[in-house]
């Protein structure tokens, strides 16, 4: 199974082009670094818009054949910021370690990572993860949790994810 995953950035400035996102290059970035398996990226820019969250997630997981899809922007406070709930309407489990570890480490740098509702969930073989929206917190959040993504992979069938141990040891129980 050829490893694909979502890069889902949610931006009403960048998808109007009112600035350049630099939030999906953040995470194509850092998954190049952390990752030695081979992997296609599957990118998608759209405004914060429910209706259009839902309609990618779900197109990166069912149709793309995702099995990771990280997502960035969307989870402040403001009233447009929906990202978790849709995320958790399309979600058969959430997993709600992986935002509160994001939090718990972002906390140590910046006060307002208490605002931040940034959660995980998964949806048929695919794991999603909601990121913030600045580059440096995803490299942060990314690396806070990125250590359990490969197991969980694995166990709900998604293809396997292997990343250079030096950089980021995947975790997986030994048998």
């Amino acid at each position: 199974m050829k490893l694909r995953i979502g890069i889902l950035t949610i931006s009403d400035r960048a998808s109007q082009g009112t600035y350049q996102d630099r939030s999906g290059p953040a995470i194509r970035e850092w998954l190049d670094w952390a990752l030695s398996s081979p992997w296609e990226e599957v990118c998608r820019l759209i405004p914060d818009e429910l209706e259009a969250i839902e309609q990618a997630l779900i197109a990166l997981c069912d149709r793309e054949g995702c099995s990771l899809v990280v997502t960035t922007g969307g989870t402040g406070p403001a009233p447009r910021d929906v990202t978790p709930e849709v995320t958790e309407r399309i979600c058969q489990k959430m997993m709600p370690g992986f935002g509160e570890q994001m939090r718990t480490v972002s906390l140590a740098s910046v006060p307002t990572a208490i605002l931040s509702r940034q959660t995980a969930g998964i949806r048929g073989h695919s794991l999603i993860v909601n990121l913030p929206g600045k580059p440096g917190a995803i490299h942060e959040c990314l690396r806070a949790v990125f250590e359990a993504v490969p197991y969980c992979v694995d166990l709900i069938g998604g293809a396997r994810i292997e990343t250079h141990a030096d950089r980021v040891p995947a975790f997986r129980p030994k048998s």
